[in-house]
C-alpha cells in the first residue's frame, strides 16, 4: 500500500506562549508534531505493518519542519517530503496549503492519505477535507477505528460523543480523531534510523507553482490571549441569601441575565 500523511508542525499549547505585535514570538514557543497528526501517523505504520507497503510523511513549511519530520521517521515512518515555501510564500493559509499539496499528489500513486481532524494552532479542520475535494477522493472525518480489507474499509467515526460505522473503498482519505489509537514515542534505535532514511525537500517551482496560484483566500485580523481568569468567590450564608446574592452577581456583574 502506497500510504501518505499529512503533518504539520505546531507550537506547544502547553507551554508558554508570548504574542508581540499581534504575532506569536517563535523564539519563545516550543514546536512539536501537532498531536493529531501523531494519531495518523501511528496508524498509518500500524496499516503498512499489517497490509504491506511504505508511509511517507508530507508536510508544507520551512527548514524548521525537518525536527518534526524526523521525529516521525523515528516513529517508523519509511520517507519524508518537506514541501519548503520559505522563500517563495510569505502567508498562506489553508486554501494555499491545500493547493499545494494536490499539486504534489496529482502524480503519485495513493492508497491511503492520512491527517489530523485539527491543527491545535487554527483547529480549522480544513487542509484534509479540501486535499481530497482536489483530487476528486472520498474522504471521512474524526475517525476513531480504521479496517481495512483488500479494497474494502471498514470505520468508525466520532460524532458528538456518539460513533458512526461507515463502509469505503481506497483509495480514500482520513482525517485521525484521539482514541484511534496510542501514537508510540521513538525508540533510540528509531531515532539512529532516522538519520538514514530519505527526507526529500521541494519547493513550488518544482511543482510547478507560482505565488499567484496560491493567494490565501482567508486573512487573520488579530491574535491575543485569553484574559487571565479571576479568582473565585465562596458564597456564604443561608441558601437562601446566598441564591439572591447569586442571581445578583450573575444579573449586576457578569451581565448574563
Amino acid at each position: 500500500m502506497d500510504i501518505y500523511v499529512l503533518l504539520k508542525r505546531t507550537f506547544d499549547t502547553e507551554e508558554k506562549i508570548n504574542i508581540s505585535s499581534g504575532k506569536i514570538e517563535d523564539d519563545g514557543a516550543e514546536f512539536i508534531i501537532n498531536p493529531y497528526d501523531e494519531y495518523a501517523v501511528e496508524e498509518a505504520i500500524n496499516q503498512r505493518d499489517e497490509h504491506g507497503g511504505e508511509v511517507t510523511v508530507v508536510t508544507v513549511g520551512d527548514e524548521e519542519s525537518e525536527k518534526q519530520l524526523r521525529t516521525a521517521l523515528a516513529m517508523g515512518a519509511d520517507k519524508a517530503v518537506l514541501i519548503n515555501t520559505e522563500e517563495d510564500l510569505e502567508d498562506g493559509d489553508q486554501y494555499t496549503t491545500s493547493r499545494i499539496l494536490e499539486a504534489y499528489f496529482k502524480d503519485k500513486q495513493v492508497d491511503l492519505i492520512l491527517a489530523g481532524n485539527v491543527a491545535i494552532d487554527e483547529a480549522s479542520g480544513q487542509v484534509g477535507p479540501r486535499l481530497a475535494e482536489l483530487l476528486g477522493m472520498p474522504y471521512i472525518t474524526t475517525i476513531t477505528s480504521l479496517k481495512i480489507d483488500n479494497e474494502t474499509v471498514s470505520l468508525e467515526k466520532d460524532v458528538e460523543g456518539d460513533v458512526e460505522v461507515i463502509e469505503s473503498t481506497l483509495p480514500l482519505l482520513v482525517t485521525c480523531q484521539q482514541g484511534l489509537n496510542e501514537p508510540r514515542y521513538p525508540s533510540l534505535p528509531g531515532i539512529m534510523k532516522a538519520k538514514k532514511k530519505p527526507l526529500d525537500e521541494l519547493e513550488l517551482d518544482d511543482l510547478d507553482l507560482d505565488e499567484d496560484e496560491l493567494e490565501a483566500k482567508t486573512r487573520t485580523v488579530e491574535i491575543f490571549l485569553p484574559p487571565e481568569k479571576e479568582a473565585g468567590r465562596v458564597l456564604e450564608g443561608e441558601i437562601g441569601d446566598q441564591v439572591q446574592e447569586l442571581v445578583s452577581l450573575l444579573k449586576n456583574d457578569a451581565k448574563v441575565l
